[in-house]
């Protein structure tokens, strides 16, 4: 497991992150969302490639700075842009990789759970993005060690792949590693992972991401009441604040709203902007314009809606139009509610 005890990181004059703990314990996933140069520290931090200021963190027992062999022994590191021996195939990197780490799985089980046996004569250099990440997957079921770092796994796949990692991850945990995932995206985030915490200047916050998707705790979602008359069309503006000017946005020109620690943020064409409404406030004002709250921490325009992609039986997200194909999560309770919106069974 992770134990991360007050760790801190200063450089020069300021302060990369502030103090903070956390653990992840065996079979658990949990993921960090920052800024992209907290990020990078501390993916440093992990392989071994910089200290901590102040604090520790240990990997099965192990301090990374007072037993560094041991710490990285357990330790699988997955960095966003990684190497692979471009005039390997598939099944010739694999396999090496499966010498180095003497696996016991073979090749053709590694290959099957990646989905690249069709791949397995070609190439690296002729993969695309998505098919090589699927290698580098490859090479922490090889690897078989209890704790897994990675950064930004899913970040510029195709949908297929990230149904893969997602399987993959998933897999793993079921084996009992522990996984830490460092991301910018907060829908990777709360797909990938059970547990979301957001590291910034003013320490690690847990998000409250869990309660609608426990079937357990008892609370049922209130159900609409319906007095037979349709809610009349809305002509209203949606306002964002940014420094000291207020923008007014029509309601069909925002493409979903993610609340994170109460604040409610707009996404407009791919910017975000901070608004004062809640999020319960602003379903009441965007639902007669064709919103849906399709998780506990979103809002979704389902004109801008594309794809409604299953990855797994509990495991939903709703894919938007345009050439980035957003993705956004959509809770299993609301995957009925929307189901029965669009009249399918």
């Amino acid at each position: 497991m992770i134990k991360i005890i007050n760790a801190e990181k200063s450089s020069s004059d300021s302060v990369v992150f502030p103090p903070f703990s956390m653990e992840i314990k065996v079979r658990e996933t949990a993921a960090i969302h920052s800024s992209l140069n907290v990020r990078s520290v501390l993916m440093d931090i992990f392989s071994g490639g910089m200290s901590l200021s102040s604090g520790s963190i240990e990997i099965s027992g192990n301090k990374l700075a007072s037993d560094f062999k041991n710490y990285n022994g357990k330790l699988s590191v997955m960095f966003l842009e990684e190497g692979l021996y471009e005039r390997l195939t598939v099944k010739e990197q694999i396999t090496f990789w499966k010498k180095l780490h003497l696996s016991s799985r073979t090749s053709d089980e590694i290959l099957r759970l990646v989905q690249l046996e069709h791949l397995k004569k070609k190439r690296i250099s002729s993969l695309t993005f998505s098919e090589k990440r699927r290698v580098h997957f490859a090479r922490l079921l090889l690897e078989n060690k209890p704790v897994l770092i990675l950064e930004e796994p899913d970040q510029n796949v195709d949908l297929e792949t990230r149904r893969v990692i997602k399987k993959v991850t998933e897999a793993l945990k079921e084996e009992g590693k522990s996984i830490l995932l460092l991301t910018g995206n907060m829908e990777s985030a709360l797909f990938m992972t059970e547990h979301v915490h957001r590291l910034d200047e003013k320490g690690l916050h847990r998000l409250d991401v869990e309660l609608e998707e426990d079937e357990s705790s008892g609370e049922e979602i209130p159900e609409r009441e319906d007095h037979g008359v349709s809610q009349p069309v809305q002509i209203e503006k949606i306002p964002a604040k940014i420094n000291e000017k207020i923008i007014l946005f029509n309601p069909p020109e925002i493409d979903f709203v993610e609340s994170s620690e109460g604040q409610s943020n707009l996404s407009v064409q791919g910017e975000v902007y901070p608004c004062t409404f809640t999020l319960n406030d602003l379903e009441k004002r965007l639902v007669p314009f064709g919103f849906f709250r399709c998780h506990r921490s979103y809002i979704v325009n389902l004109q801008k809606v594309r794809e409604v992609v299953t990855w797994t039986r509990n495991s939903y997200s709703l894919v938007l139009e345009g050439t980035d194909r957003t993705t956004i999560p959509l809770s299993k309770l609301k995957m009925a509610e929307l189901k029965e919106m669009l009249g399918l069974k």
